[in-house]
């Protein structure tokens, strides 16, 4: 269940699949923003599932993934509504990253205070403390050294690129229409 949630977030259509109405890929005029705007915040690169899948390959080679999965977790968390689905997910988020069984155990300070029986009686913010520590922790730490690595640094080369090649391709139409009529 929570890979399900954690891959639907991370989804997004890729930008090959995104389109001007003449038919041309608008990917470019996209990503150039995407990045800019990756690069103001870590909140603004967490809303983007473009941007989390970015984080979390950077993350993956850094051994801290755990981290901002844990985060999209709470995320999904405080959306809930129904009693069982925040039970479950609530035991979900413990078992998977708070316990000291955990698969993906993440470092929080006062983890061992979270009780198991805390997931009898769940609320939408019950991980809210723990959620900001990891935050925190990506924000000074993880995403700083994002921005300065060669993963960012290449897919923001790539985007710029990119962003040069339509001026060339609509010159490239224009004249063959020029010269097509």
């Amino acid at each position: 269940m929570f890979n399900r949630a954690v891959s639907r977030l991370s989804r997004k259509r890729p930008p090959s699949d995104i389109h001007d109405s003449d038919g041309s890929s608008s990917s470019s005029h996209q990503s150039l923003k995407t990045t800019a705007k990756w690069a103001t915040s870590l909140e603004s690169l967490l809303e983007d599932p473009e941007g989390v899948k970015r984080f979390r390959e950077f993350l993956k080679k850094e051994f801290s993934e755990e981290n901002v999965l844990f985060w999209l977790a709470c995320e999904d968390f405080k959306k809930l509504q129904d009693k069982k689905q925040m039970q479950e997910k609530a035991r979900e988020i413990y078992v998977t990253f708070l316990s000291n069984k955990a698969s993906s155990q993440v470092n929080v300070e006062g983890q061992s205070r979270l009780n198991e029986k805390i997931l009898e009686e769940p609320h939408p913010l019950m991980f809210q403390k723990l959620q900001d520590q990891i935050f925190n922790l990506m924000k000074y730490d993880s995403y700083s050294r994002f921005l300065k690595s060669d993963l960012f640094l290449k897919y923001k080369r790539t985007e710029e690129e990119e962003e040069d090649e339509p001026d060339a391709q609509t010159a490239a139409k224009r004249a063959s229409r020029i010269y097509n009529t």
